[in-house]
Parts: structure tokens; C-alpha cells; sequence
């Protein structure tokens, strides 16, 4: 029965393609590397990564950060993001990052045309801001709009593809960024982050108490309700991604892997551990290792860590610092089953590449038809 239902999963994986775009870590006046974002996409039927395309309109060494990352047919949006230049250090072991600017820009990126078009800009420039989907149609909230403040905003607007038209919302009730967009039961749920008390005047924030809460929007009768405890710390979550009717996070923003998977419990209002899930080591290398030449080298360092829901399973996409004189990353997919009862881990063979690399943004799954 097991394998039955693996090999149903890997077949209908091949309908699967999850998209991620990734930045060159460092770079030196030798290398001469361009660290802009490019898009790779992950075959999880076979277990292989493809560079398909760069985003375009950024000038050499300049990336995009923090921005949202959604897929509708066979589109991927970059919505939003703060645009950073990476300096090149002749002298410096590190490259030195400067921000530039919060953009209010869209791309639509075709992946069966491998066309990019400009799509009608977010009302609000913002980054760290929750985004998710529904019926067709891009819903945004919260983040941050400027570089200056420190505050985040509470207004939230949605996008027609088909009109290449945003609209606004109605305001949350607070102001949040670092939340995280997710589609439950329907609704718009906006989960989590660093939290003031809305728009009210002299308003102190952030709210311990506020962080640990959602919004959640009815499209029907386009009201928020506030939810409080949904996230149950004050650390914004990393992510949140739906299987089946039910909420799942491995981390917070801090710490992308806490050790385990969780599952949130409507009823209960309440988180718990899924069990089989803590069996896993996502953080890199626990033991230092030894090259032929008897040098000792540190462990490996995780560079990145981003969660990707196909069927029933969940897809770690997971970047490692390898340990060596010569810059590596270490590229590995770990999936669990959230049918199994048990250890439902799986991993699949790693890529090594020269470099490092980062990851902008969470990555999107796109279901090809």
C-alpha cells in the first residue's frame, strides 16, 4: 500500500514545479559574479533545479528583497520587495549591502512563454508584507512601506489579473510586518508579525500580546476579524502554508527550524507537534568534518530554509554553507508526508554548486496543467 501511494505521488508530483529566486551571496573584484536574482525552479519527480530566468530591470548587483512570490495558472508574481545594492569589497571578506529603496512594482513572469511583462504597481510600496491568493486573485496586507520607519501599516489591497487592477481593502485593525498570508477555510489569514495598535495617533506599540494574533478577512462581506493567539509567540513566523484544510509551520523568522513540524488546531485554537516530524536535522552538519589532508573544517551552515506544500507532502528546500577554502552551497530537498503516522521523512540526493547563494524570497509552487 505504501508504495502504491508513493509512486501515486511521485506521478502526480511531475505536475509540480516550485519556483524560487536566489541572490549571489558574495562576490570579489576576481569572481566578477553578477549577484542580481535569477529564478531557479525545482523538479520534485526527479529531484532537479534548472536556472530559468533572471528578473529583469535590475542593474548589475542590485537584488530584491524581501518581496511576495505567488503563482496563479501559469504565472509567477514578484510583487513588491526593498531593492538593495551589494558593494564589491576588494579588501573586505564580506561584501557590504545597502538599501536603496521599498518598490511598489509587479512582474508577471509566463513559464511556459518565458515572458516577463510589468503589471500595474501596488498602490502602497511595501516589503515584509503577508500575500496570498484566492480564486484568482493576489490579496496583500500589512508590511512595511518605508526604510526610515520602523512601523509597519495595516492597509491591505488585492489584485485582478484579469484587469490588471488593484483595488484597496478595508484596513486591519493593526498595523503588522514579518506577518504571514495564508488561504483557510475560505478566508484571508494574516498571521503573526511585529504588531502596533493600528492607525490610532500616539499609538506605542508593537503589542507583545498582538504579535501572537491574526487577522483574518471575509471576502464575502469584506470585513477583518481579529483573532488573538493564532501564532501563540511574539517572534513572527516564518512561514505558514495550508495542506488539506490544515495549517502547517516548521519555525519562526528567527529560527526557520524549530526541530519540528507543527500543525495549528482551529478548534483548539491551538498549535501542536506533528508526530514522526522531530526526527530530522535541518540545521546543517552536527560534527565538524576532516578533508584527506588531516585539516579539520567547521560544520556546515544552513544559508536557507523555505517550505513548499504539493499534495500531502511538504518540500524543505534547504541551502547549505559547505565547509572548505573554496566557496560551496549545498542545495537539499527534504520532504515529509503529513499522511504518515510516524517518521514520514524522505531526502533526496543533494546539489553542490560554487558560491554561495541566498534565498529573496519564500518560494512558490506552480501546478502545471
Amino acid at each position: 500500500m505504501g508504495s502504491i501511494a508513493t509512486q501515486t505521488h511521485a506521478n502526480s508530483a511531475n505536475n509540480y514545479r516550485v519556483l524560487a529566486s536566489f541572490c549571489g551571496k558574495d562576490s570579489s573584484a576576481e569572481t566578477n559574479m553578477n549577484m542580481s536574482n535569477w529564478i531557479e525552479s525545482y523538479n520534485p519527480s526527479n529531484n532537479t533545479w534548472h536556472r530559468i530566468s533572471s528578473i529583469p530591470g535590475l542593474i548589475e548587483n542590485h537584488t530584491l528583497k524581501d518581496f511576495a512570490m505567488v503563482s496563479i495558472g501559469d504565472s509567477v508574481y514578484i510583487i513588491g520587495g526593498r531593492l538593495c545594492h551589494k558593494e564589491v569589497s576588494h579588501e573586505a571578506d564580506e561584501n557590504m549591502e545597502v538599501q536603496l529603496e521599498v518598490l511598489p512594482s509587479v512582474l508577471r513572469y509566463d513559464v511556459r512563454t518565458n515572458v516577463w511583462s510589468k503589471c500595474a504597481p501596488l498602490m502602497l510600496p511595501r516589503f515584509d508584507f503577508a500575500c496570498t491568493t484566492l480564486e484568482n486573485k493576489i490579496y496583500v496586507a500589512g508590511g512595511r512601506y518605508s526604510l526610515e520607519s520602523a512601523r509597519g501599516t495595516s492597509s491591505a489591497e488585492v489584485y485582478d489579473p484579469a484587469l490588471d487592477q488593484w483595488k484597496p481593502l478595508p484596513g486591519m485593525t493593526t498595523m503588522r510586518y514579518k506577518c504571514v498570508g495564508v488561504t483557510w477555510q475560505g478566508k484571508i489569514h494574516v498571521v503573526g508579525g511585529f504588531v502596533g495598535g493600528g492607525d490610532m495617533i500616539g499609538s506605542p506599540g508593537p503589542y507583545i500580546m498582538e504579535r501572537s494574533s491574526a487577522e483574518v478577512f471575509d471576502t464575502v462581506t469584506a470585513k477583518w476579524d481579529f483573532v488573538p493567539r493564532m501564532w501563540e509567540l511574539d517572534v513572527p513566523p516564518n512561514q505558514i502554508v495550508a495542506i488539506n484544510e490544515r495549517l502547517f509551520s516548521s519555525g519562526d523568522c528567527f529560527k526557520a527550524w524549530k526541530g519540528h513540524i507543527e500543525v495549528f488546531d482551529g478548534k483548539l485554537n491551538m498549535w501542536s507537534e506533528v508526530h514522526g516530524s522531530n526526527s530530522y536535522n535541518l540545521s546543517g552538519s552536527p560534527i565538524a568534518t576532516t578533508d584527506t589532508s588531516g585539516d579539520d573544517w567547521p560544520p556546515m551552515q544552513r544559508l536557507y530554509l523555505t517550505m513548499a506544500p504539493i499534495d500531502n507532502h511538504l518540500y524543505f528546500i534547504v541551502g547549505y554553507r559547505m565547509p572548505g577554502e573554496v566557496p560551496k552551497t549545498s542545495s537539499k530537498v527534504h520532504v515529509f508526508n503529513t499522511l504518515v503516522n510516524g517518521d514520514g521523512w524522505k531526502s533526496f540526493a543533494p546539489l553542490e554548486e560554487e558560491g554561495e547563494k541566498e534565498l529573496c524570497g519564500h518560494c512558490c509552487v506552480l501546478k502545471q496543467v
